[in-house]
Order: C-alpha cells, then structure tokens, then sequence
C-alpha cells in the first residue's frame, strides 16, 4: 500500500452572503442530514459526488443518512457498499428501484465484482441489489426518524424513487402520505437535471437540450416538477458541462493507496486524459454548502417538464425552484473545492490528514 497524502493547495476563506433568502441560514451546528439519490454506474461524475460527500461527512459538514439507487442493475448496490466501506461508513443503508431503466451493468459497477488473489478488492457486504430493500421504503423510514424541517436531498439521477415517494401512502414508518412526510421533513432538494442555459451546438448555441437524467424517465421528472413540496435549486447540463474535473488529479491525486474506487471508476468509464464534466458534483457542492458562493442561483420561479423531456423554467416571484448559474469568476473555486474534496483520503486511513 501506498501511504502518502496527495498535495493539498488551500482552500479561499471568505465570509459571503447568500443570495437567495429562502435558502439564507447560518452555519450549520449540526451536520446536514443527506440522502443522496443516484443512477450509479451510468457515469463517473455519481462517484465522484459520493467522494465529496464522504470528505464533508469526515469534516463534520454532513451526514449520509442512506443511498437509493435509480440505476436497475444488481452490481449498483453493491458497488455504492463498496465506496461507503472504502471510507470507512459500509454500514449506511442502500434502497433500490426495480423498474428496469438502464438495466445493464455499467462500466465500472463491475468493479464490486473485482477481486485480486481470491479477495474483494474493494470489501463489502451487500452483495447484490437483490439482497437492499426498495428504495421508497427506505426514504419513508429514513425520513420518519429526522427532526422536521431538517433532510437535505440530492438527485443526481433519475426522479423515479423521489416520484415514487410522493406517490407512497401512509406506512408502518409513518402515517403520513409521501408529500405530506417530504413536506414536514425535507428542507431542499438539489438536483442534477435538466438544461437552463443556453448551451453549444452545431449551429451556434442552443436551448433546447433534453437531459439525460430527465429523459431516462419523464413521467416521474414531470411527476416530481409539478408535485414536489419543498424548496429546489436545480443544476442544469450547463453546469457540470463548464465546470470540468481536471484529469491530473484523477493521475495524482488518488495515488494514497493501490487502488482507489472513484479514479479506477473513472479510467474505466473514459480514461483520462480527458476532463469529465462535474454534473452531479455541482449538486452535492450546492445541496450542504449553499453559502459560499459557488455559484450564483436564478430568481424563483417554475420548472415545468414537456413530453419529449424539455425542460422550461418560468419566473415566479412566488415560486418553489430556482436553478444554478456559474459565473466566470467562480469556475477556480468551484473547481478546486470538488477536486480538494473529492480526493480527501478516508477518516479511517492510516496517515489521511481530514483537514
């Protein structure tokens, strides 16, 4: 094993005001209760997002409460066990849709399934997505015990198990319906979905991409446009699009150890030296540390979803949802924060340094 820690460079301190006032609030005392809600497996950037999550857990800032899965194949389960036990936390819950949207295994999921001399080269206990419990229960058990008011969530994949949840009835968890639980204990809801801004094409810019995330499964993202009762901020394509993970630190920086789950995930979904878009990092970075000034956020309005999956955004002085937009100036701090955090060694290694 390798043992030395990668070159930190210091992150900016700055006091910044908020400027959205539904979301304006004081430095947590306690850390953020998450739920992280991905399509794992599908590309790199979920994995990534769970090494950010895992480095502001280990800072204090966040606890994940459990993982649903959005991606239908057994080995997403398992693998997200994997990462959660690499750093040191193999015992957070992990809920699974069954609803055979991209069923296959992924590029990476198989690395569950890797093993070096006869043993799993990354240790787990859940074996398979056969074996976790439906997501939607999950959400309704995992929120049933959270002080009001209190959940963060972050979307990073389809809206499935969150369209799901509003859908639910009351349960042995708790006895109210799935809006009305999301309702008393959601405080926001960050999602990677959709597209804002106008973004490159072949003729010029354009504004009418259908994302990915949208597309895979539209009744539940119209669902979940028009039903959510909480508060959202949506990070749209473009973000995660100008906002690219330098591929030196996939080279250098995970080097710590032998192997390491998220630069082995993402070599083999598209080796570097190419810069992957930080789509589903943008949203956890927003989801726990909306005060830093990141990024920038719209003025509240609407999010609608059309049935070919486009998504429109209407202002709305009263309205539920606003979506990311990145500045010029914010692209160095956005960036060198998600790579400093992202490639954050464990708590639990032997010389990691969590500071």
């Amino acid at each position: 094993m390798k043992f030395h820690v990668p070159l930190a460079v210091a992150m900016l301190s700055a006091s910044w005001i908020l400027q959205a006032p539904l979301l304006a609030q004081a430095p947590p005392a306690q850390p953020v209760p998450f739920i992280f809600d991905t399509d794992i497996g599908n590309d790199c950037d979920d994995v990534l997002a769970m090494g950010v999550i895992h480095a502001l857990q280990t800072r204090g800032e966040c606890e994940l409460l459990a993982v649903t899965i959005t991606k239908d194949h057994e080995l997403a389960a398992a693998f997200t066990d994997a990462v959660n036990t690499f750093y040191g936390r193999g015992d957070i819950p992990i809920g699974v849709c069954r609803s055979g949207v991209t069923s296959e295994p992924g590029s990476f999921n198989v690395l569950a399934a890797q093993q070096d001399d006869g043993d799993d080269r990354y240790p787990h206990d859940l074996r398979s997505g056969q074996d976790a419990p439906d997501a939607v229960a999950l959400l309704r058990q995992t929120l049933a015990s959270q002080a009001d008011g209190s959940v963060v969530i972050a979307q990073v994949g389809f809206s499935t198990n969150l369209a799901n949840l509003l859908k639910s009835q009351p349960d042995n968890y708790s006895p109210l319906s799935g809006v009305e639980l999301v309702q008393r204990k959601v405080r926001l809801l960050s999602l990677m979905a959709g597209a804002f801004e106008k973004i490159p094409g072949k003729d010029g810019q354009r504004d009418d991409h259908k994302e990915y995330n949208i597309v895979k499964d539209i009744p539940a993202a119209q669902w979940l446009a028009a039903e959510w009762p909480t508060p959202t901020v949506w990070s749209g394509y473009e973000i995660g699009l100008n906002l690219t993970y330098p591929h030196e630190s996939i080279l250098q920086d995970y080097n710590y150890v032998d192997h390491h789950p998220l630069s082995e995930a993402y070599t083999l979904y598209n080796p570097p030296p190419h810069n992957r878009p930080t789509w589903d990092l943008t949203s956890v970075l927003q989801a726990i540390r909306p005060d830093r000034n990141y990024f920038d956020l719209s003025p509240p309005g609407r999010v609608s979803v059309a049935d070919d999956g486009l998504t429109t955004f209407q202002n709305d002085a009263d309205g539920r949802d606003r979506y990311l937009i990145l500045r010029e100036a914010q692209k160095g701090r956005a960036s060198e924060a998600l790579v400093q955090l992202s490639s954050q060694p464990p708590a639990n290694f032997p010389e990691g340094d969590s500071q």
